[in-house]
């Protein structure tokens, strides 16, 4: 149910998937993602991605929406349009890292991602 946690806070070292978000009653709406970084180390990436599923098994060949890749600790919003995946009832982040340069050569971050509804109202205001 949203608004709620795609990936709560959590600290990574390696590419994975977070669980799968139920969207409840705002299947097939606009939504808007927040990706909260608080924790980083230089010389690394953190790519972001959400991926939907109708059954929570099968979640396609390619991701719904992808943040643009992450080099520091920040607030970053995308928006997610459902409206033309009016079958998809389950989101689900997806991580990938990287590290480059002197040192550890693991990755750290500490990260969530957030998605909450945008009301109709507010998106008629920015057109």
């Amino acid at each position: 149910m949203l608004p709620g946690f795609l990936l709560p806070e959590t600290t990574i070292r390696e590419a994975g998937n977070g669980s799968e978000l139920d969207l409840g009653e705002t299947q097939g709406r606009v939504l808007l993602l927040t990706l909260g970084i608080t924790r980083i180390i230089e010389q690394e990436s953190l790519d972001v991605a959400v991926w939907g599923s109708g059954d929570g098994k099968e979640w396609g060949a390619k991701p719904l929406v992808s943040f643009p890749q992450k080099f520091y600790c920040g607030t970053y919003q995308i928006l997610l349009d459902l409206t033309q995946h009016p079958d998809l009832r389950f989101l689900r982040a997806n991580w990938a890292v990287q590290r480059w340069g002197k040192g550890e050569n693991k990755p750290l971050f500490g990260f969530y991602v957030f998605a909450q509804e945008i009301k109709q109202q507010v998106l008629a205001i920015g057109a």
